[in-house]
């Protein structure tokens, strides 16, 4: 027996959680990043959000584990949706490309970052994460193409799975994984 969450796409539709989590994960192993998101978790008392995150010092987030990089981006992130200055609300009317955009304007939120909240945290169904190193590998695995495919193969299976390419990605990533993917 397969639990949903195991067979199909499910959402946190927490944005700030999501988002802090896709900042504490950049750069380090995903066991490095569970252990770190933890101590960050226990911090924050189990509730993640904004007026909590923003009372804490940045030294007691650097004690997490947190990089002085990665306590700035969260504690900005605090800041910016309390002040009213970073509206998570306002994506769901906003296009991929102007979302992407949107998210890529906050500290540590890159491409890849903002296409993953897309994917795991709005559902979106036409995400095609490139900078995504598992799906490269999963489409190079499964396409029997070199490890990096072509882009221009990258762009016919882009026309082939739109407007569901976030379903076909979630697929290529439980081809090499068998863990479900959670952001």
């Amino acid at each position: 027996y397969k639990s949903p969450s195991e067979t199909v796409l499910t959402s946190r539709k927490d944005v700030f959680f999501s988002l802090c989590k896709s900042i504490v994960g950049q750069q380090i192993s995903v066991a490095a990043a569970n252990s770190v998101f933890l101590k960050f978790k226990n911090k924050c008392k189990g509730k993640i959000n904004p007026r909590i995150v923003n009372k804490l010092s940045s030294s007691s987030l650097k004690n997490c584990g947190l990089s002085r990089q990665k306590t700035r981006g969260i504690k900005e992130l605090a800041k910016k949706i309390l002040n009213k200055e970073f509206n998570p609300s306002l994506i769901q009317n906003m296009n991929d490309e102007e979302a992407i955009e949107y998210l890529s304007n906050l500290r540590q939120i890159g491409r890849w970052s903002a296409e993953m909240i897309l994917l795991f945290t709005f559902n979106r169904s036409n995400i095609w994460p490139l900078q995504d190193i598992g799906l490269l590998r999963a489409i190079s695995n499964n396409y029997k193409k070199k490890y990096f495919p072509p882009k221009s193969f990258l762009k016919k299976l882009y026309k082939k799975f739109t407007p569901y390419c976030s379903v076909a990605t979630w697929y290529l990533w439980r081809s090499i994984d068998d863990e479900p993917i959670q952001y």
